[in-house]
This record gives C-alpha cells, sequence and structure tokens, in this order.
C-alpha cells in the first residue's frame, strides 16, 4: 500500500500547475514592464534625435558664417582699379519678393582675376545662397551659386564705418544708414533653425544664433 502511494507521488501527472488568475498576473506585469521599456526607447530616441538637430544646426551655422568672413577679409585685396571696395546696397525686395539681397563685395588676385561675391537670403524655406563671379581681363567670366544654409531665420549686417578716414571704426549703423562713409567693418548675425518638417525637432530645438565681426583689411589703409 505503502509503495503504490510513493509511485502515485512521483508520477509527472501528478505535478500541480498554475491558475489561470497567476497567468494573468504574469501578463500584466510583463506589460508594464514591456510598455515602460518601450517609452523608454522612445524617449531617448526623440532626445538623439534632437541633439543630432542641435549639431546639425551649429555646425551648418558656423561653416558658414566661416566663409563669409572669408570673403568680407578678402574685400579689396589687390584691386586698385576699384572706386568701390564694398558695395553696400540697402536690403532690397527684387522680383516677386522671394530674393534680399543685403551685400556684394569686390577682390582680385594677381591683377588677372576679379572677384564679385554676393550674398542674399530666398525661398521659403529661407535659404541663404552665395553667388562667385569670376572676370578675366580678356572679359571673359564664370558664375557659380550655392547654398550655403537652409531654414534661414535671420540674416542681418551691420557696419562699421570711418568718418573721419583715420583707419577705425567710430559708429555701427545698419544696412541703409551706411550713406557714402567708408565701411571698414561687418557685423554679422546669422540664425538657423532645425529641419521644420519633422515636429518634434521643431517643437523641442530652439533656432541657434551666431554673430561675429570682421575687419575690412584691405579698407583701412
Amino acid at each position: 500500500m505503502l509503495e503504490e502511494k510513493n509511485m502515485r507521488m512521483k508520477s509527472p501527472f501528478n505535478k500541480k500547475g498554475i491558475t489561470l488568475l497567476e497567468l494573468l498576473v504574469a501578463l500584466v506585469i510583463s506589460g508594464v514592464v514591456i510598455g515602460g521599456i518601450y517609452r523608454l526607447f522612445v524617449v531617448q530616441s526623440r532626445a538623439y534625435t534632437v541633439q543630432d538637430q542641435v549639431a546639425e544646426v551649429q555646425q551648418n551655422i558656423r561653416s558658414t558664417m566661416e566663409i563669409l568672413l572669408r570673403d568680407l577679409r578678402m574685400t579689396g585685396y589687390d584691386n586698385d582699379s576699384l572706386s568701390s571696395k564694398v558695395n553696400v546696397v540697402n536690403p532690397i525686395i527684387i522680383g516677386d519678393g522671394s530674393k534680399l539681397n543685403p551685400i556684394i563685395v569686390e577682390y582680385e588676385y594677381d591683377d588677372t582675376t576679379r572677384y564679385t561675391v554676393s550674398y542674399w537670403v530666398e525661398g521659403a524655406p529661407s535659404i541663404l545662397k552665395r553667388q562667385l563671379t569670376r572676370t578675366k581681363d580678356d572679359g571673359s567670366s564664370t558664375t557659380e551659386t550655392a547654398d550655403l544654409l537652409e531654414n534661414v531665420d535671420t540674416f542681418n549686417l551691420t557696419y562699421g564705418i570711418d568718418t573721419n578716414d583715420d583707419g577705425g571704426v567710430e559708429s555701427w549703423v545698419p544696412a541703409g544708414g551706411v550713406g557714402i562713409s567708408k565701411v571698414v567693418a561687418v557685423r554679422v548675425t546669422l540664425t538657423g533653425k532645425p529641419d521644420q518638417t519633422k515636429p518634434d525637432v521643431k517643437e523641442w530645438v530652439s533656432p541657434r544664433t551666431l554673430t561675429s565681426a570682421v575687419t575690412l583689411r584691405n579698407q583701412c589703409f
């Protein structure tokens, strides 16, 4: 009798299983854990996207600013034939109102090629464009136009003018207030926005602004 009882206890069909209530509790706990992991993944993914856009906007603004300042530093270089080394024009709307042309600069290399560089903001969303025209002594010329920065929010130029011809800046004036004064420095303010097609980035990333000033060395002599 005892041996028969021991055999029944060792039988695999005599093991107790889990109840339906225990199964439901396990499923609920698993769902909560998986939901928390998924939410953490979404938050981390958004944070990565935002940080990536911040870095991209800042880098693009810095690169654009370097190109612009390089052209400004070259203004009037090796160019004795030019009566006006820097052409400061009032910000004017051209054509259908989509083009803003705030500045044109000129310089030469080795008295053989004249470089004329124009900057303007165009389109919607706004794009900062750079146009470079190379003119040879024989009159032939080539023109290249490039998009420097997309989603431009602000592109302002303020001019340092020399009123007493001592090579220094006496005052800073906006475009339109320069008159016939000699421009010896330019202050540039450039603001770029992130990609406006992504809702999270558009909402979380504010525009980035960079301001730099450059002395027009060839104008100070």
